[in-house]
């Protein structure tokens, strides 16, 4: 179906002003379908005109314009003209809708557990229409009213308060003006956990067959809630205004979270089954609070059209990591913002499809979507530190205030919020605001040194700017190095040059390790100078500060990535240095990069064995030593699992003997051990389905399908493939498990002819998946066979110009990182 565009988004903007929507939605209709009723009233600037709603329906049974039927035949491409529309209108239409299984619209999943079917509703994008009648785009905001008839045991919750009128039937509170992809519906046998904060009920809920984790989960997940209202309302100085505030944990969820207002919905991977590390906990932390900061940015302004998506995405990624550090007992959250949003991000910055954070023309819904990456949030976090940087933060938070107060319950554009700092803090913004939001890439920061003596007789801050996206941007960072963990350098600058002395360096002792940006406070490639890196296997866990080191990890996997470290170098840092790192962040996070990153991709295949023995070892070293059921333990043992080659220790703990501590229930622990044997050839798909039958969930049955896909065995590739590819129903989340497991194989050859068909099966697969869950199967389902040949297989499929753009931007990253692996494996060939 097209996707609307600017253009018509703003012809009909001026022309419709929507008023108010009612909807009655029937979902007990079984499995496969539900009623949908909508009543728009809206009014016209130009009576006597023309324009259309939007409806993808799978049968308009009936459609009025103010009292006179529309013929449902005159919808094409999920739009219902409305002819002759007058100045004060009302519209109904009834349809019959579908159940979506990708994750988008009103996905329905059936849990194996307990065969219970669960219901949410998911509107962004675009697939409101798919839901109710809409005029579908961002700044046509309107109150909802919404009505729900579902099975009589089943929970009914939404963006109002909800109340059950009768058996079956509830009614939810009627909304303050709301953009059409905030709407949702929350439905089925949901347990629930409740609570109260400063006069807002909360709400916490998930399947029935996850009351265990989310009981034990939820004082946790309700004092982050208390805490991020807490720290919002005093910041902001403006109250919480929808109501009740809902979290509900979804099943098959395509993202971390969508912010729907009074109704946010989660993945329920957060409701952790069996241990969890600290770093998860903040990350779980983090998505709360990012969730509740959208409630101001997007909620109650909200972007005037996609271009501006920046607008909910980089303040939202700001604010919760800001609120972590002030307001929570998770002060490190910067920290793993740097090992984890910015690695996302630097990766988005280095394909060809960079853009900048803000002001890229989006000239449809559809193209826009493909904007949401690690740029427009971790980049976007990062440029309002530097704003901050620039006009002062309490310039800044003024200029917040002045931006949310004077566009309440409206949209919002760029030109807005830098008029309103630009008010606040006095300063132009122009100039600021090209550099550092209108133009894409980054500069690259490095220190030259120069010493006699073990003294630094000069030092010079050098900025790089990108030749293919040339920008003059200030950078307000600091420099620091370390010897034997005794900081002998630290300074607070501001780079203006390509060039710049830095004088109150020189006559320090020099430093074996020199970090440029060691708080992390820009946006930058960081460049370590080659003295640096040879001295950091000796050197790196001696540094004390956790943030230090984020960034040199940080800059090693960009180095990799960029062919500039070599991967051996990076395990040698590694084994040195993770065994007695400190911080849960990068504790996890650097295990999870070496094993399912530099390993796979830029470790030639015929090394791979003997450098994943050399991973187990590290991870048995830190698990001999951790202590037990602490973050440390759980990740190494984590890092066992999944890369030791010792078949009876895998069989021992797949059979729950000898486990570590904390580990004796932990389902998910299993799977990592289960795939590990199902990989090498050690399980049939008998043998995986006896640990299928033991953890008989949603989880444990798309564990079962990975592990299926993991097997290296001629028929489980070709069931695996076809499975994927065909038209099976599979849902979004299944289609995803088949992929990540399919090219897991002992050599190329095994998986080799299936290199092709993946350009041909994948792309195919936009005529039944939506575009935001195949964007997802298009990167999980790349060929992992770094060769030439799959170079120039991903070049043609680039040409093509069917491509939509749901396959078309994850294929070009994709290629992009396909084309840093051969160029490592060349530059790195001999060592």
């Amino acid at each position: 179906m097209p996707s609307l565009t600017l253009a018509e988004a703003r012809e009909r903007a001026d022309l419709v002003t929507v008023t108010s929507y009612a909807v009655d939605l029937d979902l007990d209709r079984g499995v496969e379908v539900f009623g949908s009723r909508s009543v728009v009233r809206f009014t016209c600037t130009t009576p006597g005109a023309r324009t259309w709603v939007d409806v993808h329906a799978r049968t308009v049974t009936s459609a009025t314009l103010n009292g006179r039927a529309l013929d449902a035949g005159d919808l094409v491409d999920g739009r219902l003209p409305l002819p002759d529309v007058a100045g004060e209108n009302e519209l109904v239409v009834e349809a019959v809708m579908a159940y979506s299984h990708d994750g988008q619209g009103l996905h329905r999943a059936t849990d194996p557990a307990d065969g219970l079917d669960y219901v949410y509703g998911h509107l962004f994008l675009d697939a409101a229409p798919s839901v109710y009648a809409c005029f579908d785009q961002p700044d046509l905001k309107a109150p909802y009213e919404l009505t729900v008839l579902a099975p009589e045991e089943w929970v009914v919750l939404g963006n109002g308060a909800a109340t059950r009128e009768a058996p079956g039937r509830w009614r939810l509170a009627a909304t303050l003006p709301l953009a059409t992809y905030f709407v949702t519906v929350c439905a089925g046998p949901y347990v629930s956990v409740t609570a109260e904060h400063d006069g807002i009920p909360l709400g916490l809920h998930a399947r029935a067959s996850l009351r265990e984790p989310l009981e034990r989960h939820a004082p946790e997940m309700l004092e982050v809630t208390r805490q991020s209202f807490d720290y919002f309302h005093d910041l902001f100085g403006i109250r919480y205004p929808f109501g009740e505030y809902h979290q509900v944990f979804v099943p098959e969820f395509n993202a971390g979270a969508m912010e729907n207002p009074g109704c946010v919905v989660l993945r329920d991977q957060y409701l952790f089954r069996g241990a969890a590390t600290r770093d998860e906990l903040l990350g779980r932390a983090n998505t709360i609070s990012h969730e509740l900061s959208h409630m101001w940015f997007g909620d109650l302004v909200t972007m005037q059209w996609w271009d501006d998506l920046w607008l909910n995405e980089s303040f939202a990624e700001y604010m919760s990591h800001r609120c972590l550090v002030d307001a929570t007992r998770y002060t490190d959250a910067w920290v793993d913002s740097s090992i984890v949003r910015k690695v996302w991000g630097y990766g988005a910055e280095r394909s060809p499809s960079t853009h900048p954070v803000a002001g890229v023309e989006a000239l449809d819904a559809q193209s826009a979507l493909q904007n949401f990456d690690g740029i427009s949030y971790a980049k976007g976090a990062a440029t309002l530190r530097q704003l901050i940087s620039f006009v002062g933060d309490d310039a800044f938070i003024a200029g917040v205030r002045d931006y949310l107060s004077r566009l309440a319950y409206g949209n919002g554009t760029l030109a807005n919020f830098l008029g309103a700092i630009e008010r606040a803090s006095g300063r132009s913004l122009e100039q600021w605001s090209r550099a550092w939001l209108l133009t894409a890439d980054r500069d690259t920061l490095s220190v030259r040194l120069t010493e006699q003596g073990g003294v630094v007789s000069d030092a010079v801050v050098l900025r790089e700017t990108p030749q293919r996206h040339p920008a003059d941007r200030p950078h307000a960072f600091d420099v620091a190095g370390w010897t034997d963990g005794e900081q002998r350098l630290g300074l607070s600058l501001t780079v203006t040059d390509a060039e710049t002395p830095v004088p109150a360096l020189v006559g320090n002792p020099a430093p074996a390790v020199v970090v440029p940006n060691a708080a992390d406070l820009t946006w930058a490639r960081i460049r370590l100078s080659d003295s640096t890196i040879d001295a950091l296997p000796a050197q790196l866990a001696s540094v004390p500060d956790a943030q230090a080191r984020a960034v040199v990890w940080s800059a090693l996997l960009d180095g990799v990535h960029g062919a500039t470290v070599s991967p051996d170098t990076f395990l040698e840092v590694f084994h040195a240095s993770w065994p007695h790192e400190t911080n849960p962040s990068l504790l996890t996070r650097v295990a999870s990069y070496a094993e399912h990153r530099i390993v796979p991709w830029f470790v030639p295949r015929e090394r791979q064995a003997g450098v994943r023995s050399a991973l187990a070892e590290s991870g048995r070293t830190v698990l001999e030593q951790a202590p037990a059921g602490q973050t440390a333990s759980l990740a190494a043992a984590r890092l066992v699992a999944g890369t030791s080659d010792d078949e009876s220790l895998l069989r021992a703990w797949a059979s729950g003997h000898d486990l570590p501590e904390g580990l004796s229930d932990d389902g998910d622990f299993r799977w990592i051990v289960v795939r590990n044997l199902a990989g090498r050839g050690l399980l049939d798909d008998e043998g995986i389905e006896q640990f299928r039958s033991r953890d008989d969930t949603l989880q444990g049955s798309l564990n079962a399908l990975l592990c299926r896909a993991s097997r290296p065995d001629a028929d489980a590739k070709a069931w695996a493939w076809e499975q994927l590819t065909g038209r099976h129903g599979r849902s979004n989340y299944e289609m995803v498990h088949l992929a990540r497991g399919f090219w897991q194989a002992p050599d190329d050859d095994l998986v080799a002819a299936y290199v092709p068909r993946y350009f041909d099966d994948v792309p195919a697969m936009a005529g039944w998946v939506g575009e935001d869950a195949l964007s997802r199967v298009v990167e999980s389902a790349f060929p992992v066979v770094f060769s030439d040949a799959t170079a120039r297989l991903s070049a043609a499929a680039l040409e093509r110009t069917d491509l939509s753009p749901g396959v078309r931007r994850p294929l070009v990253d994709c290629d992009s990182e396909l084309r840093e692996v051969l160029a490592s494996r060349r530059a790195f060939a001999g060592s």
